[in-house]
């Protein structure tokens, strides 16, 4: 979630944003509702903040009359004796009638604040100056090219697609897997199944050797974790499994578990940067998902991935620094794998919430011909810290403690072994 105070101090950037961005706040209106269709919903946000603005003040200005009512009571014992019974009598009225609108404002109050700040943790991220801008595939830049592909047509081979060459070896039983647990549910069998756990192994030992603290992870999370991270565990459009009758939810990456580790702590400076590492199995409902690329092992139900994840200070230029890091490791992995990929600069349309900048990696695909993304590392700055209140101290000045400052937080997939 944003800092509110850059609604208060620049609608006008936050709008933009919301353009860029091609993000939906509200249901009814978003891209394609007209030209200021992102004025519009920003005009809407700011009434709503000013709406608890106001009843703040309200709630401070009764609780002032009610002080001055009560020190009024000092003074009722200066009067005429005939009249201190009368005055005291209307005091103690309006001292009942101002407590009873206090509580009454309070609550009007915290009900304003939960509407608006249900709708702002819908506001996405702010957008690095130089992520490209558009929503489409052709928008996303590419920043270089590792890895020559082989070319099968010059040897005079067609390439198979790898659902046909899993099955034709006896690796993947998608048959049994739908049986069991229904459609893009699948079993691994014989040398897949050491390759995959090869494939964990792996990437655990680069990330263990980049300094990151290698953990595995719970599969389930609290709605609260994955809210605080950006995620939508609820409605029809959400790619999250809940469980019947409870708040937890089965996690779609370790970046849940992982980031949501130090939910409510202050970190001391000297702790930071926090190397995390988390394998974990991965649930995802891939709702509306179809068609070539979604064959076979490319999007399943359930896979297991390697996540790093990272916590700096508070800064842009660390946790840009931190940002290039990951994705220095991840492409150290797929050439150590001597899989020919790219790098993409993913455009603003087509960034998660959280993200202020994302790189991903996408690997050449033989049989399919083309690309598909293998990796993504983000730069989330303070928006995933924010709502799950995950603070540092800065360094001391002239010996006096600084005020608490949210972390900066950062994810990226060392390896999705299905993919």
């Amino acid at each position: 979630m944003l800092d509110i105070k850059l609604l208060r101090d620049d609608s006008q950037a936050i709008a933009q944003n919301l353009a860029d961005r091609h993000a939906r706040v509200y249901a009814d209106l978003g891209p394609g509702d007209g030209p200021d269709w992102a004025a519009r919903t920003v005009e809407r946000l700011v009434a709503l903040d000013r709406r608890y603005l106001d009843l703040l003040q309200r709630q401070d200005e009764c609780r002032r009359a009610a002080n001055e009512t009560s020190a009024g009571m000092k003074a009722v014992g200066k009067l005429e004796k005939a009249a201190q019974a009368a005055a005291r009598e209307l005091l103690i009225e309006e001292g009942r009638r101002l407590r009873e609108l206090e509580k009454q404002l309070a609550v009007e109050t915290e009900a304003a604040l939960q509407e608006r700040d249900e709708v702002w943790s819908r506001v996405p991220n702010l957008t690095h100056p130089d992520t490209p801008r558009g929503a489409r595939d052709e928008d996303h830049r590419e920043l270089r090219r590792v890895g020559v592909p082989r070319d099968f047509a010059a040897e005079g081979f067609v390439p198979g697609d790898h659902l046909a060459v899993a099955e034709a070896l006896d690796l993947v039983d998608f048959a049994s897997g739908a049986k069991v647990a229904g459609q893009k549910f699948y079993y691994l069998k014989n040398e897949a199944v050491l390759l995959d756990m090869a494939l964990q192994r792996y990437a655990l030992g680069v990330a263990q050797k980049h300094g990151f603290v290698l953990h595995t992870t719970p599969d389930l999370a609290r709605i609260d974790i994955l809210e605080g991270l950006g995620f939508n565990p609820r409605g029809e459009s959400t790619q999250v499994y809940s469980v019947a009758n409870t708040d937890l939810c089965l996690v779609g990456t370790a970046e849940i578990t992982l980031g949501g580790m130090l939910a409510d702590e202050i970190l001391e400076l000297d702790r930071l940067p926090l190397l995390y590492a988390g394998l974990s199995h991965c649930f995802r409902t891939e709702a509306g998902s179809a068609g070539q690329e979604s064959r076979g092992l490319y999007r399943v139900h359930q896979f297991t991935k390697v996540e790093l994840f990272a916590f700096t200070e508070g800064d842009l230029e660390v946790s840009s620094a931190m940002h290039e890091r990951i994705l220095a490791i991840e492409e150290e992995i797929f050439q150590g794998l001597e899989i020919p990929y790219r790098v993409l600069d993913i455009a603003s349309g087509d960034l998660g919430g959280p993200a202020y900048r994302k790189f991903d990696l996408e690997a050449w695909m033989p049989g399919r011909g083309d690309w598909g993304e293998i990796t993504s590392t983000s730069n989330c700055t303070d928006y995933q810290a924010r709502r799950l209140r995950i603070r540092y101290r800065p360094a001391s000045v002239d010996g006096s403690k600084q005020k608490p400052q949210m972390a900066h937080m950062l994810n990226g997939t060392a390896v999705a072994t299905s993919r």
